[in-house]
């Protein structure tokens, strides 16, 4: 019985240090562009934190800005939601470059990592 409650102790004591543990706020904002017309860009920011070893905590929270209003957005085709433009092949381009990044593969890592990535 006493190997069980020094084990529990020992449980707890580690508990206590994980919640204990100070951690580090990172945050990355960098855009993706168009190769083709590198003018065309949209906006994201990565956010996460590091224990004091310099292993992320949790998840990363990654998200995009919307090109006009910079307000938050969940996927990147929200960042053309409200927007409009009378040339169809500027809307083209537009919807090419969210296409794009949506089939981008290490998303959520590109975000935390790059200042800029071309699609």
């Amino acid at each position: 019985m006493s190997a069980v409650l020094t084990q529990e102790k020992k449980e707890e004591v580690e508990k206590v240090e994980e919640e204990e543990e100070e951690y580090t706020e990172h945050r990355n904002e960098m855009y993706f562009f168009l190769k083709e017309r590198p003018e065309y860009r949209v906006s994201a920011v990565g956010r996460w934190c590091e224990n004091q070893k310099g292993e992320v905590v949790g998840d990363a929270d990654t998200y995009f800005l919307h090109i006009t209003s910079g307000q938050r957005c969940e996927s990147v085709q929200e960042c053309l939601d409200g927007w409009s433009e009378q040339d169809e092949r500027i809307e083209e381009i537009w919807e090419t470059l969210c296409r794009r990044i949506e089939e981008t593969d290490g998303l959520e890592q590109i975000i935390c990592d790059e200042e800029s990535f071309g699609v």
